[in-house]
């Protein structure tokens, strides 16, 4: 069966542009669901709904709407949210041929005409895992409410320090795209189930090393409503970025590698949580003594803390720039990967991708 799609730019002339494959998490998304589908089209080989038991049956929608043997449609008995869904679309999509994997939205926030520059930096192998960051767009920062703007860049920076990625921004974005290799080496049932599915996500993904690249995306808002809490989000969001942090600080600096870094902050540590209990016996005491600490005696506690905040900033200096020079799905075998793949018999030289440029390939 001869299928046409729209080509995406890949700079390896000698071989076929990689597979792509689109997981779209369904829920209240009955109206645009099939607009949205109908978009990918143009540029995917596989469409992956995902019914998050959608009260509107967004699934059986599309089901009736769509006849393509592209789309494939999941369905969900319990609603798992966002990250659940991305979980069970990633899951699928490992199952097909796909080399590329991106998320979309439902909701028509995120066009498909942006797909091509979304996986620019995959196709070229220049990154693992790119995203789409809005806030590159000065006009639309400007219009967004200034509570808002500050609540978004708070949590940004948040966001960096638990995640490791120092040089990302706008990390709640949902517009992304993985290459199969590092999607392969991620622990899904880590990634969290709601809302703080991206910024997870971008945990793990630091975790194994992978190169990180934010795309330029204009920001888009129709009469779509957003299920965001704010104040849900202000809870929880704290305690679950502290989490992480953890997380990616004992798996990264304690399992998978010991290096300088991972000594800055053990003795950094140790010696802040020394100077500061040996304060704080010191001051606890002085009520029952009647007597003022010598300047030896405070010397001695503020030594430790100084000494230990001055290695924890080194350490500080050392994640930021302590980045990957190279995409880590560059080091697996390029013809398992299939980002490599040759056609069968004589290879095919592709021109250069346009938006309306047509391929055909057996299926």
């Amino acid at each position: 069966m001869n299928t046409s799609n729209t080509m995406l730019p890949f700079t390896e002339s000698p071989f076929l542009r990689p597979r792509l494959a689109v997981v779209i998490p369904c829920y209240r998304v009955k109206e645009k669901i099939v607009s949205v589908v109908a978009g990918c089209l143009d540029y995917a080989d596989y469409v992956i709904a995902v019914d998050d038991c959608c009260p509107e049956k967004s699934g059986a929608h599309l089901q009736e709407q769509s006849h393509d043997p592209r789309v494939t449609v999941v369905f969900h008995e319990v609603n798992q949210g966002v990250g659940g869904a991305m979980a069970t679309g990633f899951e699928a999509a490992l199952k097909t041929d796909a080399d590329i994997i991106v998320k979309m939205d439902g909701d028509g926030q995120m066009l498909a005409e942006d797909l091509p520059r979304l996986v620019a930096p995959l196709t070229s192998r220049r990154a693992d895992f790119t995203k789409g960051n809005r806030f590159y767009d000065l006009r639309a920062l400007r219009r967004m409410p200034a509570v808002r703007r500050f609540g978004n860049f708070c949590l940004t920076f948040l966001t960096k320090a638990a995640s490791g990625h120092w040089q990302m921004s706008d990390p709640t974005n949902g517009y992304l795209a993985i290459r199969r290799p590092a999607l392969e080496m991620l622990n899904l049932h880590l990634l969290d189930r709601r809302y703080f599915f991206e910024i997870s996500l971008l945990v793990q993904l630091n975790v194994i090393r992978a190169l990180v690249c934010d795309v330029p995306l204009p920001a888009r808002y129709a009469d779509e409503k957003s299920s965001l809490n704010p104040m849900r989000i202000a809870v929880s969001f704290p305690g679950k970025l502290l989490k992480s942090l953890l997380h990616r600080l004992w798996w990264r600096y304690y399992i998978y590698d010991i290096n300088i870094g991972s000594v800055f902050l053990s003795i950094g540590t140790v010696l802040c949580l020394l100077g500061s209990l040996f304060g704080a016996y010191r001051w606890g005491t002085d009520p029952f003594d009647h007597t003022d600490e010598s300047a030896g005696t405070v010397a001695l506690a503020m030594l430790p803390i100084i000494l230990g905040f001055q290695m924890v900033l080194q350490f500080l200096v050392f994640d930021t720039h302590d980045q990957p020079a190279e995409a880590l799905s560059n080091q697996f075998d390029e013809k398992s990967t299939g980002l490599l793949r040759k056609e069968q018999g004589s290879a095919t030289v592709l021109p250069e991708a346009t938006p309306r440029a047509t391929s055909a390939r057996n299926q």
